[in-house]
């Protein structure tokens, strides 16, 4: 039984190493940008975005959230605006 905690503890010690790790879930699971821009973010400099992408598998789990530096719902990346596009919008 103890081999099976520390098994799954190991399998756990890759999101402790996340950029978002302290951020609030609701931003980590947003399902839109504005909500999910903290977490965007910080995955720009995270260590672990391809492995966090491999191991979400966010197409074939049909994720929301964000996960490898991108804003998925229901499987699908979210597109944002290219940040130039939002600035002239607000002019």
């Amino acid at each position: 039984m103890t081999s099976d905690l520390s098994r799954a503890a190991d399998d756990l010690d890759w999101r402790r190493a996340a950029a978002c790790a302290n951020l609030p879930q609701h931003s980590v699971f947003a399902r839109v940008p504005s909500d999910a821009e903290p977490v965007l973010r910080a995955c720009n400099q995270c260590p672990i975005r391809t492995e966090c992408e491999v191991v979400v598998d966010p197409a074939h789990t049909f994720f929301d959230g964000v996960s490898g530096g991108r804003l998925w719902r229901n499987g699908r990346e979210v597109k944002r605006p290219p940040a130039s596009a939002s600035g002239q919008a607000e002019r």
